[in-house]
């Protein structure tokens, strides 16, 4: 898979064109009904955890199946040993509102800037393309409930294993570009994003997520067109997709049509009711825990699996197996990984693949020569530059966020 996208003039010129039409190719992502879904399911490793094994929705390849409307897809998670970008094919899908366009032309695409700004803007995908500065970034997508079918007791909302989270190369522009060109009024405290996505009925709170001037204005997020040197796929934002590296997904608005700016905190339902976490160490709280402070979800953190074992994994005693898998630092880069191979008595640095930028997926490796026959439980822990580790209990609270407890896996030798 390309890391960067093409730089030769001709190339560049193809590339542009593709992500114009890219709308034009996409097919409808209606008409699903049970008979056409495979007959493969997988299990996954908690209460209720059967789940269908699809194919069938455009430009995606097999995936875990949640819900079919709106879209809750899953990514396979023997994916993400294949390399530190996801591909598009089976990056995972999260929706909030069930309507949304089935096939959208890219070449009338229009972006809105309005609100608390000198000059209102509407600018087309090729204006994006063509006269702003092009910015490429590798940054991890993790859902705020990624592995929630893993917390207990259980919580309400989508019941993820671990492959609710994709990384990949994003190709826009910086959001404080845009909202230069169109230029902040003073009293500008807020920046609210809107997507094409809508509800059923009229009373449905549209889905609208907001970050304050200074986060917007940073020079990381940005407005992308494009993942892995194509364009998005429907389903996962086309036309235009909000990016917030850092952050968890809820802020990155899908089919981004809309950025309104704001003179007032922004008090929308996806602002002032959902989302909301402790305001604690993590997010954490005892079960049935009441008084707590509430604050809008917000910086990701640490966290680090293993991708090419797993419970059902058979060694061969005395031969040197290679354990390896992914990590990311949540804000910040990945300082260090550490494996331990003796259910967690002691710990030791694991080799560290290319860094491709701090929000990146990083890959890590270690080796393992089981001693003798029996079972053996191996931990990973990842610490980001900041000094932050992944804790060694698991986290509670009742939205079932930010799940990040040192991963396990146990192995048998034989």
């Amino acid at each position: 898979m390309r890391e960067k996208l093409d730089s030769q003039p001709e190339l560049e010129r193809r590339r542009i064109l593709r992500v114009l039409t890219a709308g034009g190719l996409a097919s409808t992502l209606g008409g699903f009904t049970p008979g056409a879904w495979s007959n493969e399911t997988l299990e996954m490793p908690f209460e209720n955890g059967r789940r269908d094994i699809v194919s069938n929705f455009p430009q995606k390849s097999k995936m875990i199946l949640l819900r079919t409307r709106p879209p809750l897809l899953e990514t396979p998670f023997s994916v993400f040993d294949r390399g530190v970008f996801t591909p598009n094919s089976q990056f995972y899908v999260r929706w909030h509102l069930p309507n949304i366009p089935t096939a959208i032309d890219g070449t009338k695409f229009r972006l809105a800037v309005r609100g608390q700004v000198n000059q209102v803007l509407s600018l087309s995908l090729k204006d994006l393309i063509t006269k702003f500065e092009r910015i490429d970034l590798a940054a991890v997508n993790q859902c705020s409930g990624n592995s929630r079918g893993w917390f207990a007791p259980r919580v309400a909302g989508g019941q993820w294993n671990n492959g609710a989270m994709g990384n990949a190369m994003w190709t826009g522009v910086r959001l404080k570009d845009v909202l230069a060109r169109a230029g902040l009024k003073g009293d500008a405290l807020q920046v609210r994003f809107n997507g094409m996505d809508t509800g059923v009925l009229p009373g449905t709170p549209d889905f609208l997520k907001s970050l304050d001037v200074a986060h917007a204005n940073d020079g990381e997020v940005m407005l992308a067109y494009a993942m892995n040197g194509e364009a998005l796929p429907l389903i996962n934002g086309f036309p235009l997709r909000l990016i917030v590296p850092g952050w968890y997904s809820t802020y990155w608005v899908k089919m981004l049509n809309d950025i309104e700016v704001l003179n007032k905190p922004d008090d929308n339902y996806w602002m002032t009711k959902a989302y909301l976490i402790p305001d604690t160490p993590g997010g954490n709280i005892g079960v049935g825990q009441t008084g707590v402070k509430m604050v809008p979800i917000n910086k990701m953190v640490p966290r680090s699996f293993f991708t090419n074992v797993s419970d059902v994994t058979t060694l061969k005693v005395g031969k040197s197996q290679s354990i390896r898998g992914i990590a990311f630092g949540g804000d910040a880069g990945i300082k260090q990984v550490l494996v331990s191979l003796d259910d967690g008595k002691t710990f030791a640095p694991a080799k560290l693949g290319t860094d491709h930028g701090k929000y990146s997926f990083r890959q890590w490796q270690t080796t393992f020569v089981p001693p003798e026959a029996g079972k053996f439980v191996l931990k990973v822990k990842a610490i980001n530059s900041n000094g932050l580790a992944q804790p060694d209990a698991p986290i509670w609270n009742p939205g079932g966020f930010m799940r990040n407890v040192v991963e396990s896996v146990t192995l048998a030798a034989a």
